[in-house]
């Protein structure tokens, strides 16, 4: 339903979310990526944005409102903020363990992402990366190191974010903070 949900015109939304009893629309945002929430609470009047509120766990509530500071037209407001981040000390078959732990909760596990203690972004790997090579391989010998990866800054214009896309050939772009730091 979740997954219908979003795909929904901001109106039918509205309407469905009056009609919803609050566990079902609980349901429903509880099924929800983060940036979809964000998309919808967006485009919500304030009463509806209120009940939608009310019913999503505070840590949720947090992360919507990180979205929402960010300028429309910027990387920021698009980004989605729910990924497997992995340490470079793991195994490949630690790290693939801890995307089956955790991905089913992750918009996308296809790219992950090695960051360290303060969130600054030291690489990332792919998913078939880990899936091919030798399962006691280090995350950290066979990531792509960060002078390598292609990023873009949160207030990046969302025009120059899909250049980059384009020009790459690439089914996600890491968006980074002033700090280098994930976002």
């Amino acid at each position: 339903a979740a997954e219908t949900f979003v795909e929904m015109e901001p109106d039918a939304q509205e309407l469905l979310i009056r009609g919803f009893s609050d566990n079902e629309l609980k349901e429903v945002l509880d099924e929800m990526f983060v940036d979809d929430a964000a998309d919808m609470v967006e485009e919500m009047p304030a009463n509806v944005v209120a009940r939608i509120l009310k019913h999503t766990d505070p840590e949720t509530r947090k992360s919507i409102n990180e979205i929402l500071k960010y300028p429309e037209d910027c990387a920021g407001s698009l980004m989605t903020i729910e990924m497997v981040h992995l340490r470079t000390s793991l195994t490949a078959a630690e790290a693939i363990d801890k995307i089956r732990k955790t991905g089913l909760d992750k918009e996308t596990v296809y790219t992950c992402y090695c960051v360290d203690r303060e969130h600054h972004l030291l690489g990332s790997i792919s998913l078939l990366s880990l899936l091919l090579c030798e399962q006691d391989t280090l995350v950290g010998d066979i990531m792509e190191d960060d002078a390598q990866l292609i990023s873009v800054s949160t207030h990046d214009d969302r025009e120059y974010v899909a250049d980059i896309v384009k020009k790459y050939d690439l089914l996600s772009v890491t968006v980074v903070d002033n700090e280098n730091r994930l976002v």
